[in-house]
């Protein structure tokens, strides 16, 4: 297995997805350039970023913040080839110019088939966008080829089948989708190891999911005393053999500091902790939450400019603390459209990785604050 060395620095990754941003809705620059110097500081290298992440606005901040002030030995830059970013195969080379361009730089190190799932694997088939990639990496403006997935196993394996050049793949791997029937990443796992590819983790906190726990579940793993929710939670998705990098979206310098001390040492999860994890993943499952990542996928192309990440974290916090007062919904709506405003068009559920209902659950989050 090809793992990167010499290339990849530790196995910590700066997600350029969940940026922080200003008042007039611009990526916060001075946070942004403070978390760079922080991760490369730490002796961190990986980026990630893709064409949708931000509004555009995540690349446009890499190059500002990072390609610009960093010399192009000092990081690791990932980007991604979005299906909903193109319609015929004549748009994706100009679509990958534009990338770079957009992030100031002559090649990408890695390059993925960006939210690979069955319906997208056909349409990536058919504009022959494979060929394309395969053509950059000969050319030298990629550098090596994989793809992020959310789909089922038997899907990953029959792409890693056919497509041997897919040299890395990128999974949704944390303690609580391990057996999640949307997700099944210890068996996407398998399926990787099976093709003897290495891993990049995505959503190891699974969207802030595993920060933001039940009273019951923090008191179980503060009783370990191995660190915080989150510390054990990055632990835990580095473990595996396969993994060769972990991604985290943090948004905070105050974040980024926590997760580069951790990751720089990355002291191994104990059974003891191990078990406690067990105990927390099946408290989670029984009450049944929305298992919406935040990733904003759904809230691009809304037509009514609902805060849908937003409203299912209102309808999560109620369902994990209901002896709580809960007035956030009235921000959360206040600068879109209320869950009722939904016309029901199902442009969020095409395009959300998780494969949720949004519709039905919007319609039940209506019911539930208005």
């Amino acid at each position: 297995m090809e793992r990167f060395e010499g290339l990849l620095k530790g196995k910590f990754g700066f997600g350029c997805m969940r940026m922080q941003n200003d008042a007039e809705g611009n990526v916060d620059m001075e946070n942004f350039c403070a978390m760079v110097d922080c991760f490369l500081d730490a002796g961190f290298n990986y980026f990630d970023t893709a064409h949708v992440y931000f509004d555009g606005r995540s690349e446009l901040a890499l190059k500002e913040g990072l390609t610009s002030r960093y010399p192009r030995d000092r990081y690791v830059l990932t980007n991604k080839l979005t299906t909903h970013c193109f319609e015929t195969e004549e748009e994706i080379l100009p679509l990958f110019q534009t990338q770079l361009d957009a992030c100031g730089v002559d090649y990408f190190d890695f390059y993925l088939f960006h939210a690979m799932c069955a319906p997208y694997y056909e349409k990536f088939t058919n504009t022959h966008a494979f060929e394309i990639v395969k053509d950059l990496k000969a050319q030298g403006r990629v550098k090596h080829i994989g793809m992020s997935f959310h789909d089922s196993p038997d899907v990953l394996d029959r792409i890693l089948s056919e497509h041997p050049e897919i040299e890395i793949v990128q999974i949704q791997y944390n303690y609580l989708d391990l057996d999640d029937p949307n997700v099944q990443s210890a068996a996407c796992l398998d399926i990787c190891r099976k093709h003897d590819k290495p891993v990049l983790v995505m959503e190891p906190v699974k969207g802030g999911g595993l920060v933001f726990l039940p009273d019951e579940a923090i008191e179980t793993l503060n009783a370990l005393e191995e660190g915080s929710p989150a510390s054990i939670a990055l632990r835990f998705a580095a473990e595996p053999d396969e993994v060769v990098m972990v991604l985290s979206g943090v948004t905070t310098l105050a974040q980024m500091r926590e997760n580069v001390a951790l990751m720089s040492v990355r002291e191994p999860l104990s059974a003891r902790a191990h078990a406690a994890i067990a105990e927390v993943r099946e408290r989670i499952h029984s009450l049944k939450l929305i298992e919406c990542t935040a990733c904003r996928y759904c809230t691009d192309g809304c037509p009514m400019q609902i805060n849908i990440p937003g409203i299912f974290r209102c309808v999560n916090d109620k369902t994990k603390f209901p002896n709580r007062p809960h007035t956030r919904y009235a921000a959360v709506t206040a600068k879109g459209g209320k869950a009722s405003d939904c016309i029901a068009c199902g442009a969020c559920e095409e395009i959300c990785p998780q494969h949720l209902p949004i519709r039905d659950l919007l319609e039940q989050a209506a019911a539930l604050f208005e």
